[in-house]
């Protein structure tokens, strides 16, 4: 069994899937919400 050996693993494709999931979220949430308001906005 090879030796762990901390921080020699190359990350850049699991940052990079973090990145995205990161930004969609962030979209997601901002659509979420700018829907919400137009609702809001509807029914007043």
């Amino acid at each position: 069994m090879a030796e762990h050996k901390h921080g020699e693993m190359d990350i850049t494709v699991q940052e990079k899937t973090f990145e995205g999931f990161m930004n969609m979220t962030t979209k997601g949430t901002i659509a979420i919400i700018v829907f919400l308001i137009f609702l809001a906005a509807i029914a007043a």
